[in-house]
C-alpha cells in the first residue's frame, strides 16, 4: 500500500510568544567528544597513542585493500568512534565488533536500500508516517557509528529511490514543513470524525526524533524541535539516542536545564528518551579479571558518567527512559549478557522496550543471527528475571509493520504438513496506516538458518497476517 501524499509546499514558521520565551532561556553546552572519523587516521597513526593498537596492522591492511572497490567498507558505512567508547571497547570483544570496520561487512551486499519500504510512507521530506506515530530525521550523523546501523543509507548519504521514481539521498526534516504537515493532518482528521479519510489514521499525537542521533544537535536546536512539535499539537515526543553509550557527558547540566525549562513551558507534553545499549559492557565497570563488580546492597558498578546521566533522567517523573537493541552476531547473542543488561537497566528505572531481529539492510548477513536463535537467546536471557524486568519482546520489521517473534516450538507436530520440526509463530504488533491486520498471526515450519522472512517462504502453514503475500519479504 502506497499512502504517500503530495509534498507540502514551502512553509514559513514563526514561534509563538511562549515558544520564543522558552527558546530564549536555553543555553548550549560545550563538548569535546574526541571523535576519530575515518580509517585513514588509524592507518596514518593520527590518533591518540592509546588508540593506535585498536586496529591491528593486518586489519588495516585488509580494509585498505578494499578501498575504492565494490567492497569498500567505508562506502557502506563511514568509520567513527568517540574516545569514551574506545575506553569501553578496548577490553570488550563485543563492543569492538560493534564499532570496528571489518571486511566481512561487504562480503555479501545483499539487502534492501530502503528497509521496511519507508519511502512509501514519507509525505514530507524527513518524515516517515508509517505507523500511528511519525518518525523524523533531524540529523544525519551520530557521535560514533555502529557497523550494523539500520540507517546505513542515511549515515552514508546513499541515494534512495522514491515511489515516484526519483533517486536522491534522504533529506532532513525541517520545522516549517513538519509543523504544517502535522496541523494539516490533524485538521483533516478532526473534520472527518476522528479518522483520516485516506489512511484511516487518528490524530498524529506522537513523534520520534531520530536520525542519526538527535543528541549530537545543540540544546537550542533540540529545544526548537521540542517546542515546535508541542505547539503543533504533539502530545508525546521521543528522542532516540545512543549518546549514553557513545558520550554520556552529553547529558550535562545545560541539557537537563533545557529539559526542565521545556517541561515548565509545556507540562502537557510527555518526553520519552529511547536509548540504545546493546551490551552491558557499554555501561558497566569491570575488575582486572574482566568481571563485573558487585555493589554492596545490590546491583553492579556502572561507569560513573553513565550512571550520573541515568540517575538524573530518573529524577524526572514526567520523562520515561526505554532501551531497545537488535540481537547481533558476536555482539549480544549471549543470554547471560542480555540477562545482566535487562536486570541492571530496570533496576535503574530504564524500561526494556524491544529487542530486534536484524533488519535487511545492505550487508545484513554479516550481522544478523537466525531468527530462531534470536528468540532462543532472548527467551533464555529472561529466565530468572522478574515480570517487570521482562517487558521486552522480540520484533522483526516487515514492510507491513513490526512483527513479534512470539514463540518457537521445537517439538514436531505429527500430521501437520510443515510442522515436522516444530513451529515459529509470528504476530503483527504494529501495522501501517490504521493497522488493519494488527494482532493477526502467521504459523511457519521451523528453519533454524532463516535470518529474514524469505527463509520461511516455503514453510508457511498458516498466514492470517498476510506476511508472505508479497515479494517484498
Amino acid at each position: 500500500m502506497n499512502i504517500q501524499q503530495p509534498l507540502a509546499t514551502k512553509n514559513t514558521y514563526g514561534p509563538t510568544e511562549r515558544e520564543a520565551e522558552f527558546l530564549k532561556s536555553v543555553e548550549n553546552g560545550k563538548y569535546d567528544r574526541q571523535i576519530i572519523a575515518g580509517l585513514k587516521k588509524f592507518v596514518e597513526g593520527k590518533v591518540p597513542d592509546d588508540m593506535k593498537n585498536f586496529y591491528s596492522q593486518e586489519e588495516l591492511a585488509a580494509l585498505e585493500a578494499l578501498k575504492g572497490t565494490g567492497h569498500d567498507v567505508e562506502a557502506r558505512m563511514p568509520v567513527k568512534i568517540t574516545h569514551h567508547y574506545f575506553e569501553q571497547a578496548k577490553n570488550s570483544k563485543p563492543l569492538q565488533v560493534l564499532v570496528k570496520a571489518s571486511p566481512k561487512e561487504t562480503y555479501d551486499l545483499e539487502g534492501s536500500p530502503d528497509p521496511g519500504k519507508q519511502m512509501s510512507y514519507s509525505p514530507v521530506e524527513g518524515l516517515i508516517h508509517k505507523y500511528e506515530l511519525g518518525l523524523i530525521y533531524v540529523v544525519g550523523t551520530c557521535s560514533a557509528h555502529c557497523r550494523f546501523c539500520y540507517r546505513e543509507e542515511l549515515i552514508a548519504k546513499k541515494e534512495v529511490e522514491r515511489p515516484d521514481g526519483t533517486v536522491a539521498p534522504k533529506g532532513m526534516a525541517q520545522i516549517p514543513e513538519i509543523v504544517a504537515y502535522i496541523k494539516d493532518h490533524n485538521r483533516i482528521v478532526a473534520e472527518n470524525g476522528g479518522r483520516h479519510p485516506k489512511t484511516g489514521r487518528e490524530k498524529l499525537r506522537e513523534i520520534l526524533m531520530s536520525g542519526g542521533d538527535p543528541l549530537v544537535l545543540a540544546n537550542k536546536n533540540i529545544a526548537a524541535w521540542l517546542a515546535a512539535l508541542s505547539e503543533a499539537g504533539i502530545e508525546n515526543i521521543r528522542m532516540g539516542t545512543k549518546e549514553l553509550a557513545f558520550f554520556p557527558d552529553r547529558f550535562d547540566a545545560t541539557f537537563f536545564d533545557m529539559l526542565d525549562k521545556f517541561h515548565a513551558s509545556y507540562p502537557e507534553t510527555n518526553l520519552r528518551i529511547m536509548i540504545h545499549f546493546n551490551h552491558p559492557d557499554e555501561f558497566l565497570k569491570k575488575d582486572e579479571k574482566g568481571n563485573y563488580i558487585d555493589v554492596a546492597g545490590g546491583g553492579l558498578e556502572w561507569v560513573e558518567s553513565t550512571k550520573r546521566a541515568v540517575r538524573e533522567l530518573g529524577k524526572r517523573e514526567w520523562l520515561t527512559v526505554d532501551n531497545q537493541a537488535p540481537i547481533l552476531k558476536d555482539i549480544n547473542n549471549d543470554p547471560d549478557a542480555l540477562r545482566i543488561m535487562q536486570r541492571e537497566l530496570r533496576r535503574n528505572k530504564v524500561e526494556n522496550h524491544y529487542f530486534f531481529c536484524g533488519r535487511d539492510i545492505i550487508g545484513h548477513k554479516a550481522f544478523n543471527v537466525p531468527i530462531e536463535e534470536a528468540w532462543n537467546v532472548l527467551n533464555e536471557s529472561q529466565k530468572g528475571l522478574s515480570g517487570v524486568e521482562t517487558h521486552a519482546r522480540l520484533s522483526i520489521t516487515h514492510y507491513k509493520g513490526k512483527t513479534e517473534v512470539a514463540a518457537v516450538s521445537t517439538k514436531p507436530a505429527p500430521g501437520v504438513p510443515g510442522g515436522e520440526n516444530g513451529f515459529v509463530i509470528l504476530k503483527l504488533l504494529r501495522g501501517a496506516a490504521d493497522a488493519p491486520d494488527r494482532g493477526k498471526i502467521a504459523i511457519l515450519g521451523r528453519n533454524p538458518e532463516a535470518i529474514w522472512f524469505s527463509g520461511y517462504n516455503d514453510r508457511v502453514i498458516y498466514d492470517e497476517a498476510g506476511l508472505f503475500d508479497s515479494p517484498h519479504v
